[in-house]
């Protein structure tokens, strides 16, 4: 146990000092949210995918992985998609115009794009991220929580309250530096994390011939690809929810302010083969790690979530304990944290800039300057974090049944379907309109909730919307809701085609 809080503590000070090095760089609020758009591909493209995996992937994927067996490989499938779509065809069109318009937000970007003539546009804008920001850091804070009492045996409280001061710390000095290179540190741990522990987990196995064999008889559904349910349309919605996963990466403000935020377009060149294969072999390593579990810890005829916890969450931290020695668990501790950490850093700073920029300052003080802004933005931060800490410990103890999963998709969800297809149909459609993008915003925000809680709950049908889950349907929504309005509500000034190559 002390080896573990030895390097706990050394990887806890290393995160302390990124903050202090990245306060000697903020010099007004462009540095504070954007990094002075002076950000490597390296970092960019490490910070955008450790931001966009979060705690799911090493709780909630190896999971699914350890539950579902070899169909938890669609969500690879469908992240890889939504990753290479967005590096290869979006990033380039989002960066020219962001710098076109000096956008330091998403909302400054919409409304350099649409020129409105009011505040309606960015008030939705920055009222949606604020409340699905808020959710999804929440549930972060969660799974920090639940990350120190299963590694660590830390009360679930304590455990989310050290997580929670640790990244406020230094995102509070630092600012989106902070974030970006501490998201570069801890992404490089989950990096080499989950490609090791396969590797190692594989050769604790003393015949590994077996390892299908053995699956196979565990539970034959393992092993199919197309699902384990009996019912093939249970399967096909399934497998849809878990490829249409990768719908997120399409335009969710956490990973596209990184977009604004890097050096200039051939960084975007470099980084998008980074961020692929960075996606490909984690992902795909996580669901794996899965596998090896459930046949190594599970047997024939046994309950997997009695063994690996609801949802299997508990797969990885039963694999570290079982085949590593006692230093490298108190590594494999850090990049769970880091993976969580990594998001929460990411999101404050986008809700803060919610608050801040684009309500404070553009909505209600113009006049005010940007070097005050960026004084006011931290503790803008802190109170946002202090509100999604607090939302976390109440669904801790109104809903103790939750899986890591649910809790995650659901902010993610909310977050990408308000946004994603606006980002999408802002780039590619030159007549898209304000009225249409309002449109969009509204319905994929209002969707989310609606299927979640309604639909899913629905006689017969809705064991279906619970399996597709709530993202594809609300993307789909706000992408025909955006065509319809626009149709209706034309443009005046049609905006120039642009160019996405």
């Amino acid at each position: 146990m002390i080896t573990k809080f030895i390097i706990l503590g050394i990887y806890f000070i290393i995160l302390f000092l990124i903050g202090i090095f990245a306060s000697r760089k903020v010099k007004g609020l462009s540095d504070y949210y954007l990094g002075g758009k002076n950000v490597g591909y390296w970092a960019a493209a490490f910070s955008a995918r450790a931001t966009g995996e979060s705690g799911w992937l090493l709780l909630g994927l190896t999971g699914m992985g350890a539950i579902a067996g070899v169909s938890a490989y669609w969500v690879v499938l469908g992240e890889v998609l939504g990753v290479a779509l967005s590096w290869f065809f979006m990033a380039k069109p989002f960066k020219r115009l962001s710098d076109k318009y000096n956008a330091i937000t998403i909302p400054d970007y919409l409304e350099g794009r649409f020129q409105p003539k009011t505040n309606l546009l960015r008030s939705i804008a920055a009222t949606a991220l604020s409340v699905f920001v808020v959710i999804y850091v929440s549930a972060q804070i969660d799974t920090t929580g639940k990350a120190f009492e299963s590694l660590i045996g830390i009360n679930y409280y304590t455990g989310a309250l050290i997580g929670f001061v640790i990244v406020v710390a230094y995102i509070f000095i630092g600012g989106f530096l902070a974030a970006v290179w501490s998201d570069f540190f801890q992404g490089l741990m989950m990096f080499f994390g989950l490609l090791l522990l396969p590797l190692i987990a594989w050769f604790s196995i003393e015949n590994g011939s077996e390892f299908i064999s053995g699956l196979r008889e565990i539970d034959p559904n393992l092993l199919n690809i197309w699902g384990t349910s009996a019912d093939p349309w249970i399967n096909v919605f399934t497998l849809l929810g878990f490829a249409m996963i990768g719908l997120g990466f399409l335009g969710s403000p956490q990973i596209y302010v990184r977009f604004m935020a890097i050096k200039n377009e051939q960084e975007i060149n470099r980084g998008r083969w980074v961020a692929v294969i960075f996606t490909v072999l984690t992902d795909a390593a996580a669901v794996t790690i899965g596998l090896l579990g459930r046949y190594l810890f599970t047997e024939v005829g046994q309950d997997a979530e009695a063994v690996l916890g609801i949802g299997g969450e508990n797969v990885l931290i039963v694999v570290v304990e079982n085949v590593l020695p006692v230093a490298l668990i108190g590594v494999y501790i850090a990049i769970v944290l880091s993976a969580i950490m990594s998001t929460i850093d990411s999101l404050l700073i986008v809700a803060s800039s919610a608050i801040t920029r684009d309500f404070y300052q553009k909505i209600f003080r113009p006049e005010l300057t940007d070097d005050r802004l960026a004084k006011i933005s931290k503790w803008v931060t802190l109170g946002m974090a202090l509100f999604a800490l607090g939302l976390s410990f109440t669904v801790a103890v109104l809903s103790p049944d939750r899986t890591i999963f649910w809790f995650v998709i659901f902010g993610w969800s909310g977050i990408a379907a308000t946004f994603c297809p606006v980002i999408i149909l802002s780039l590619f459609w030159k007549n898209y309109s304000e009225k249409g993008a309002i449109a969009s915003m509204i319905t994929g925000f209002l969707s989310v909730p609606i299927f979640k809680f309604g639909f899913q709950s629905l006689a017969n049908i809705g064991v279906y919307f619970e399996k597709l889950d709530v993202l594809a349907p609300s993307f789909l929504l706000a992408m025909i809701a955006g065509w319809i309005f626009t149709k209706l509500y034309p443009s005046k000034a049609e905006t120039k085609p642009i160019d996405p190559q």
